[in-house]
Order: structure tokens, then C-alpha cells, then sequence
């Protein structure tokens, strides 16, 4: 199969990758996708090496990224696509937000060029149908659902054999999801939801990749509770467990912080900055406890990529009470879990004290996910699911649910 993967990143990432790599928007489309890859960020390129693994074709795209994408146009496009040279608007504006930083000020004048010639999201689409044209996949996995403007996947085919969306994040309730053979999702309470809309839909948990191991340099625990993940309005109840737990421990938090949160509130004394990819799995294993909170949406289930990031590199993980959660690990075996903010504290200033019990705990974490959660299980399964849809396609069926 030949399978095109759609990819969003953060902002804040990407004014940050740029940053620490002065010169990196001059340089190819395969060398700045290599250093995209090499950060480690999100889900990095685990679905297609994985998935190229197993024999099929497959490639990743970060459809938001001007940069990159730009540069794709100017390489590929033999003058039939319009490039935005950019570096762009929304980089232009982190770096405001960063001018302070000597990196930044490096590549503030190679930006300023570019960003006046930025034609928006319009432009990217464009880019992205004539990209779609060029590798000529059977199925095209999106991962950028919320993005992707209604209708603009239908378009390509029948030279697409199979449109795939993924999601497990807020959508808008206007989404109308028509261009989809299947959706699938982490999330239990998104796949029910897909399928009441009369959607085929299945369940595609989210892993970890476990040769992220064979980078990491082993280093001695310096941090006793960390928390590293998004603080956005979609995670108020996130809020209050943080503000909870900072009274009472010794507790950093790193990670995206938006604007939703007041100026005052007690968890910015705790906050130390943004977390992406190498550097968010450094201070995992460098945590004796790392905490998980699911984002509000989840419900009553657990499913965030933290599960598996935190036991893959082998740190406690104590995270929040999920009806589904005993069929990823053995609560208090290999996760230890809570169910107010108050046993949050509880537990974690135990095992902070605790350290031998902590670290059975850890391992056997470790092990559960090194066994049963890697992302060379998950695209075995993935691959799998697509084979069948595929077939269904062809006989003229429309769905594999029950």
C-alpha cells in the first residue's frame, strides 16, 4: 500500500525547531524534514518508518508548516504551484514572543523577507492537493481532521483508494467529515460518537516508539514531580489538579501554555517553559513521578499518548482513574493511579519518599509498554485495519464495525 500521512504541528514548535537550527528555511525539503524527524516531536515519522517496515510505501507531510512545504513547492512543483518562500506569519509572530533569545534575534532578518509574501492557508492547500497528485497514494491518513477543510480529500478521487481520519482532539460540531471511508481514534467515546453518526470508525490506540531509548542518555532522576503536557481551556480540570498538587510538593511543569490561563493563576509559578519532543522525554526520565491528566473530552477514558511516553522511558507514571485504563496497564502494578487531586498528592509524596517501590513500579510499566505498546505493534494493527477497508472498498461494503 502507498499511504500519505497528514501531520499538524504546534506554533510554538515550529518557532522554536527554526530557532534552534539558525539557517535550517534555507536549507532542502529532505534535510529540514530530517531535522523535523530527528526533534522527536508528537509522533515523528513512528507511523511511517513502522508502517515501511511491514512493506508498504509511506510518507509524511506537515501540512502546516511553511516553511517546509514551501520549500516542497519550489523543489517539486515545476512552476505549476506557487510557493509562499515564507517562513511565515505565524513564525514571524513567536519570534516576537521570543526576541529576547540570541537564537532568535539570529534568524529574525532571514524571516522578515518572507513574511510580507505569506498566502495562507489557501496557499498550503494547494501545496498539499499538488503533493497528494505527486506520490499518488491508495490511502491518504489524516491526521489533521480539524484542518483540512471539508470536501478538499474528495477531490482526489477515485485516484485515492481509501480516506482515513484520525482524531482525538476538539472538532468543531460543524465538521462534516464527508470526505472519510473511516475515522479512527484513540478514544472510545470518539469511535461511539463516529459510529451514531453512521461513520465507520474504529479504535487505533496511540503508542510509543521504543527506539527513542537508544538516544536518550541515561541520567539520574533530578526532578521529584513533573508535569509536561498543554494548558489550554479544553483542560480546566487539568488546572485545578496542578494547583492541588503545586501546594504540596515540589512539582515542575513544563509545556504549552495559552492565554486562557489568567495572569494570575498559581500554576504559572510552576511553569518552566515549553517541552518539545527530545527534551520533553529527558525530563520524564529524569522525574522520579511524572503525572497524567486527560484532557477533558476523554471522559471516562484513557488514552493519551503520556501513558505510554512516560512508562516507555521508564518512569513512574501516576495518572487519573479511567474505566478502560486496566486494559493498557495493571493499576498499581505498572501505573499508579489516583482519583481526586487529594490521593494525587497522597500517592505522589509516598512514592517520592518510597524509592524502591517506586521503581518496581516503573519498570514493570516499562516492560508492559515495551511489550504490548510500541508503535511496530500499533502500525501491525493499522495495517491490518487498512488491508480490510481496502477490501471492503473494492466489494463495495462500507464498513468493518460491528
Amino acid at each position: 500500500m502507498r499511504i500519505l500521512i497528514l501531520n499538524l504541528d504546534y506554533p510554538g514548535f515550529l518557532s522554536s525547531l527554526y530557532s534552534q537550527h539558525p539557517g535550517l528555511e534555507r536549507a532542502s525539503y529532505a534535510e529540514q524534514l530530517k531535522v523535523r524527524v530527528e526533534s522527536l516531536f508528537n509522533v515523528g515519522d513512528f507511523y511511517s518508518r513502522n508502517l515501511a517496515s511491514l512493506g508498504h510505501e509511506a510518507w509524511d507531510l506537515h501540512i502546516n508548516n511553511e516553511i517546509l512545504q514551501g520549500t516542497w513547492a519550489r523543489e517539486n512543483s515545476e512552476g505549476r504551484v506557487s510557493a509562499p518562500s515564507s517562513g511565515l506569519k505565524s513564525l514571524r509572530d513567536k519570534v516576537r514572543e521570543h526576541r529576547s533569545n540570541p537564537l532568535v534575534r539570529a534568524i529574525k532578518p532571514l524571516l522578515q523577507p518572507f513574511a510580507s509574501k505569506l498566502n495562507g492557508k489557501q496557499t498550503l492547500l494547494t501545496i498539499l492537493a499538488a503533493q497528494i497528485r505527486h506520490y499518488r497514494p491508495d490511502i491518504i491518513l489524516n491526521q489533521s481532521v480539524q484542518w483540512v477543510p471539508d470536501g478538499f480529500l474528495s477531490d482526489f478521487r477515485p485516484s485515492v483508494k481509501l480516506i482515513v481520519g484520525q482524531i482525538a482532539s476538539p472538532l468543531s460540531p460543524d465538521k462534516k467529515l464527508i470526505d472519510y471511508d473511516l475515522m479512527v481514534s484513540s478514544l472510545p467515546n470518539f469511535v461511539n460518537r463516529f459510529r451514531s453518526q453512521g461513520l465507520s470508525a474504529e479504535l487505533v490506540r496511540l503508542a510509543f516508539e521504543d527506539t527513542i531509548l537508544e538516544t536518550l542518555p541515561r541520567s539520574s532522576p533530578s526532578v521529584d514531580v513533573s508535569f509536561v503536557g498543554t494548558l489550554s481551556a479544553d483542560h480546566e480540570n487539568r488546572r485545578a489538579l496542578l494547583e492541588t498538587v503545586g501546594k504540596s510538593l515540589n512539582l515542575g511543569i513544563w509545556g504549552r501554555m495559552d492565554s486562557a490561563w489568567a495572569p494570575d493563576s498559581p500554576v504559572r509559578r510552576y511553569h518552566r517553559g515549553d517541552a518539545w519532543g527530545k527534551e520533553m522525554y529527558s525530563i520524564l526520565q529524569r522525574s522520579r513521578i511524572t503525572l497524567n491528566y486527560h484532557i477533558d473530552l476523554a471522559e471516562n477514558y484513557a488514552n493519551n499518548l503520556r501513558l505510554f511516553e512516560a512508562t516507555g522511558v521508564g518512569t513512574l507514571l501516576l495518572t487519573d482513574s479511567k474505566s478502560n485504563l486496566h486494559e493498557l496497564f495493571e493499576p498499581g502494578k505498572e501505573v499508579a493511579v489516583y482519583r481526586t487531586p487529594e490521593e494525587c498528592v497522597e500517592l505522589a509524596r509516598y512514592y517520592v519518599e518510597h524509592e524502591s517501590e517506586r521503581d518496581a513500579i516503573a519498570r514493570a510499566g516499562q516492560k508492559r509498554t515495551l511489550r504490548d505498546h510500541t508503535y511496530r505493534l500499533r502500525m501491525q494493527e493499522l495495517s491490518a485495519l487498512l488491508e480490510r477497508q481496502l477490501r471492503l472498498q473494492t466489494s463495495g461494503a462500507t464498513s468493518i464495525s460491528c
